[in-house]
């Protein structure tokens, strides 16, 4: 069983965590909140984002380049996606 599935309760409910940060950030902006406000908010999303990529990165690496069983092709392209995964995020 894929770990994003075995994991899915945690995964959403820090999805659903974020997408109220956004709310609340949407919200700040179309009031014309305060810089700073805006700027913590900000804040608050990216470290989210973070921590849900944190999740999501550890299960893939210990579910794929952690198992035993994988062969070396197999390992080497999961090598491959992780340090795709992780060109793109360190955008």
């Amino acid at each position: 069983m894929a770990h994003t599935i075995r994991d899915r309760k945690p995964l959403l409910t820090r999805v659903r965590r974020i997408q109220g940060q956004l709310r609340s950030l949407e919200s700040t902006l179309d009031e014309g909140g305060d810089c700073a406000a805006v700027l913590q908010q900000i804040a608050a999303v990216r470290g989210a984002v973070a921590g849900l990529m944190n999740q999501v990165l550890e299960g893939h690496i210990r579910e794929h380049l952690g198992n035993p069983e994988a062969s070396p092709a197999e390992r080497t392209e999961d090598v491959e996606e992780v340090l795709a995964a992780l060109r793109s995020y360190l955008r």
